[in-house]
């Protein structure tokens, strides 16, 4: 029996699970650095020691580090649970619906240090639920993503719901982005509350919000009826390794690595480059993330028409070439002849096309990958995919904040700078190596000759 054909409603409800995702990764990306080691002039106490492991890794960077790997691979771990699932409600949502309470928790806890001072116990009580955190949220996005090609019959229906999807995670972002302005809020009307308290209250309420919102799809969508999905029989390891086999998926996790890599640079610095390069204030942050999301917003009905028009791959490749230039502008910032709020809002609309391209068009991508890849053989391992492709997100934004806080010791604060624009150095490197990568990408069209796709 064909599945139903999903209705506007359930798409919506479908990309408000990205919103909840999205703001509780954000947070964490975003206020991780920044709530535990802050500039000095922020307001904020420094809570882990500026350790450097071998001589060359800060403490902070391995703390982000060790959660992520872990939780990379409880990737494929959950993947296979999910895609050889035979629950009756369906494969992906029982899944989904048990991630959101550990999600939430430890997203809150993360920000509640044992000792309200430096000290390396801190160290120790963030890598756990740091750890604790990443399961849960990772418990919730594999089956998630899965659902998005089992959602979906062609192409524009899978662009159209990447779309949405992409528009979830940018509000998150956006949410996220606003900690400090809504822990200034608090402080106004509590008065008497200090500065680490009242970003602790502002992220618990966030944190909150966010699990009810990953609620929605959960209990608005019924999987069985709008998905044509059917549990796979693969063991773990032959799942992964057939995955692998697939030659377009190399160049996508390679591109999409290096991108995901250079974004967490962007991510962990944004409140450094505002209040050590330019001199602002940090709660123009929260601004300037609204202003680059909502312009983006503005190109996607442009990004879905070239799609069709022109194809994903050339779009994609455009917007890695542009993000290069961008992040070589992060090494000049405050030094420009405009001012500090030109350089920066400049930089922001810059980036808000790539921002587009790059939000909808991989997930679609990948949607495509996995369907074909499941008529070739039979099998349906979309979740191992999306695991796959999660996985190397993970370790991209890993990297990407252990590489800015490895920076960090070269100079993070005003005057001592030269640690955060070499960020802006490595973020253009990596945006040239996406582009090497998926230009190897063998896309296939449906108008015109038809490339073929050699696995």
């Amino acid at each position: 029996m064909p599945a139903n054909k999903l209705p506007l409603s359930k798409q919506l409800a479908y990309a408000c699970g990205m919103i909840g995702w999205s703001i509780m990764t954000n947070i964490i990306i975003v206020m991780l650095p920044y709530f535990y080691l802050p500039p000095n002039n922020a307001g904020l106490t420094t809570l882990v020691p500026q350790l450097l492991l071998f001589g060359l890794f800060n403490i902070m960077s391995v703390i982000t580090a060790s959660g992520r790997l872990v939780d990379a691979f409880f990737d494929p771990f959950i993947a296979s649970l999910s895609d050889k699932s035979e629950n009756r409600r369906g494969r992906r949502i029982p899944f989904m619906q048990w991630a959101v309470l550990p999600a939430a928790l430890f997203c809150g806890l993360t920000f509640y240090p044992m000792v309200k001072g430096e000290s390396i116990h801190n160290a120790y009580w963030l890598t756990f639920t740091l750890i604790c955190f990443f399961m849960g949220a990772t418990a919730y996005i594999i089956p998630y993503n899965a659902l998005l090609p089992e959602l979906t019959r062609t192409g524009s229906e899978r662009v159209k719901l990447s779309s949405l999807q992409q528009v979830g995670f940018v509000i998150g972002i956006i949410l996220s982005a606003m900690v400090n302005n809504f822990a200034d809020w608090v402080q106004r009307f509590a008065g008497t509350l200090n500065r680490d308290t009242s970003v602790q209250y502002t992220i618990w309420g966030l944190a909150i919000f966010a699990g009810l919102v990953m609620l929605v799809p959960v209990f608005t969508i019924d999987e069985k009826r709008y998905s044509n999905g059917h549990p796979s029989h693969l063991p773990l390891l032959p799942a992964i390794q057939k995955t692998f086999e697939n030659r377009n998926f190399k160049y996508y996790l390679i591109s999409d690595f290096s991108y995901y890599m250079a974004l967490s640079i962007i991510s962990s610095g944004l409140l450094f480059f505002l209040k050590s390069l330019l001199n602002l204030p940090e709660s123009m942050g929260g601004e300037l993330m609204a202003t680059m999301v909502l312009v983006s917003l503005l190109f996607y009905p442009l990004v879905n028409y070239l799609s069709q028009k022109i194809g994903k791959k050339p779009i994609v490749l455009f917007s890695f070439g542009l993000l290069s230039l961008i992040f070589v502008a992060i090494f000049f910032l405050g030094k420009l002849p405009f001012t500090p709020q030109v350089q920066i809002y400049t930089l922001v609309i810059s980036a808000s096309f790539p921002l587009a391209s790059l939000g909808i068009l991989p997930n679609a991508i990948l949607a495509e990958i996995a369907q074909n890849e499941a008529k070739r053989t039979g099998e349906n391992r979309e979740g191992m995919f999306f695991a796959v492709k999660y996985l190397f997100v993970k370790l991209g934004q890993t990297l990407g904040i252990a590489l800015f806080a490895f920076l960090t010791i070269y100079g993070k604060d005003p005057g001592n700078d030269y640690g955060l624009r070499l960020n802006g150095i490595c973020g253009c490197v990596l945006c040239l190596l996406a582009f090497v990568f998926f230009n190897r990408f063998r896309e296939r069209r449906n108008r015109g000759k038809k490339r073929t796709s050699h696995h």
